[in-house]
């Protein structure tokens, strides 16, 4: 038989067959050529797949069809806005991809272009990688999309986007004139952005012309990817000491997911502030973590101004304490001690202590001193960027008992325990800033203190912990007027508790947080120890 008749025949029987009824068609078709059914593909693609999948996906990708290109992805929908920013509103054209060595499913890859807009022009050059996987309807590879995958510090909801920028550019110095830069602080990067987005029109600069990545957030700055016409800078000076904030990043990046801060407690100063962290989050100044054992500071403080005991008084340790159901335990190896003082539980560590004064404290005794005594909870820092104010809900419940110990409903960031730390040392409540007050005349938070007879007894209380209790090995060797406490909070699904540790040496208090960091002197005492010994 011709290839002609055999074309027209089967061409010729599903003419027929159409007008009698799919089933019909499905037989006949079965018949010539077997089970029609096209086989679902399942498991990981192939490596013919991911290449097939990946060079269609860059060829889109490279030829401005932001349509086609977000097709290949498995979320089409948040795919294209972000492709189609990238050529038509970004403004980068001449787009060359060059893939590397592919592992699995995922491919790394290069990407050169060059952004135009306004007459200028310049290259952009950078890395990223992406991942194919299976779709869990069409059975297709496809990229697994995320918005990284067009460029590495893309995240979702954020755009590209090329034009004069929303603010001048700055010049930030520390306190004796030295330039901060992202280059020699790394962690500082975000805050630079934060503070160029607020300052920078109060600077004196003129914008330049900027490939900037434009946040979901309409609060968080843009972030410059680079800069095809030079603006001018304006200089800002900001509170921070450059030696302070070195060992800051130093420290920092000696545990992974960690935070520190450190600031001046006759002034309210912030002398370093340093991230270490995957998402790149400020979680120095917006971290909202229970922190644990460091919370005692506040507790302790509640117990004496409400006349339930003071440091030398009665605040016995016994193994566990039960609280509406709940029941409470001592770190794993913390002997009773009925007979102990405030004092000495502080000093250990020691929970039964403090939940032991649940069935004494009012539900929202700790708010009060929070709020009154710290300045923490009533959402009115200015700091000059965007912080935490801290929260210490009268939360009832079990939660009388939890958050006396830094867990239930209480949540810190790092800024506010070592402001807690500075107000524990000077008993005056002076609001953290970073950028000098008088640049724009904010008005500050403020609270009335604490009491020197308070201040006294802890300032003892956590001059013994740094000297003789749990915080006694981090903070050895460091000379002068020195306290500390150490905490550690425990977070569902994680392995480890999260590492807290909060104190001062002279004029220099500061608070760090290692997420998943296990106990206080683990890694937050490290970190924090490393400021005071550089800042003291």
């Amino acid at each position: 038989m011709r290839k002609g008749v055999k074309g027209a025949l089967i061409g010729g029987v599903c003419a027929a067959v159409l007008g009698g009824g799919g089933y019909a068609a499905y037989n006949v078709l079965s018949t010539l050529h077997g089970d029609s059914t096209p086989a679902v593909r399942t498991g990981p693609p192939t490596k013919d797949e991911v290449a097939d999948t990946t060079r269609k996906f860059f060829a889109a990708w490279e030829n401005g069809r932001s349509a086609t290109a977000a097709s290949l992805t498995n979320d089409s929908a948040d795919a294209e806005p972000v492709l189609t920013s990238f050529s038509d509103v970004a403004h980068i054209k001449d787009v060359h991809i060059t893939p590397g060595k592919v592992t699995g499913a995922t491919v790394p890859y290069s990407v050169k272009a060059t952004v135009s807009y306004g007459g200028k022009s310049k290259p952009l050059a950078y890395k990223s990688r992406l991942t194919v996987v299976r779709g869990e309807t069409t059975h297709r590879a496809l990229v697994d999309w995320d918005p990284s995958v067009v460029h590495p510090e893309l995240k979702r909801g954020d755009t590209l986007s090329t034009g004069e920028a929303a603010s001048p550019p700055i010049e930030a110095v520390d306190r004796n004139g030295k330039v901060l830069t992202k280059d020699a602080y790394p962690s500082l990067g975000p805050i630079l952005d934060e503070l160029r987005s607020r300052y920078g029109d109060k600077a004196g600069g003129t914008p330049g012309v900027e490939l900037v990545i434009q946040h979901a957030s309409d609060e968080s700055a843009d972030t410059t990817l680079l800069t095809l016409t030079e603006g001018k800078a304006g200089k800002l000076r900001t509170t921070l000491d450059a030696r302070v904030q070195a060992a800051a990043e130093t420290a920092v990046t000696k545990y992974a997911e960690s935070s520190v801060v450190a600031v001046k407690p006759s002034t309210g100063e912030v002398l370093a502030v340093a991230n270490h962290r995957e998402d790149g989050f400020n979680a120095a100044f917006l971290g909202e973590l229970a922190p644990g054992s460091t919370m005692k500071i506040i507790s302790a403080a509640t117990l004496i101004d409400t006349g339930l005991t003071t440091a030398n008084g009665p605040a016995p340790c016994p193994p566990t304490a039960t609280w509406q159901s709940q029941t409470f335990s001592n770190l794993k190896g913390l002997a009773p001690d009925e007979k102990a003082t405030l004092s000495d539980s502080f000093a250990r560590s020691c929970n039964t202590a403090f939940v032991k004064y649940a069935d004494s404290v009012q539900v929202d005794s700790l708010t009060k001193e929070a709020e009154d005594r710290f300045g923490l909870g009533k959402n009115n820092w200015k700091v000059g960027i965007p912080s935490f104010d801290g929260r210490v809900p009268a939360s009832g419940g079990p939660d009388t008992a939890a958050n006396l110990i830094g867990q239930g409903q209480v949540q810190m960031s790092p800024l506010n325990m070592a402001s807690v730390a500075a107000t524990a040392l000077t008993g005056t409540f002076r609001q953290p800033v970073l950028v000098p007050q008088k640049l724009d005349g904010r008005e500050l938070a403020g609270a009335k203190g604490l009491s020197a007879t308070t201040v006294a007894q802890l300032r003892a209380m956590m001059n013994r912990t740094a000297t003789s209790g749990t915080a006694a090995g981090v903070m050895r060797g460091l000379s002068g007027s020195i306290g500390a406490k150490t905490g550690s909070a425990e977070v569902d699904g994680q392995s480890k508790s999260n590492s807290w540790f909060a104190g001062y040496r002279d004029d220099v208090a500061a608070a760090a947080m290692t997420q998943d960091g296990g106990h206080g002197i683990d890694a937050a005492g490290p970190i924090v120890a490393s400021v005071l010994r550089i800042g003291g």
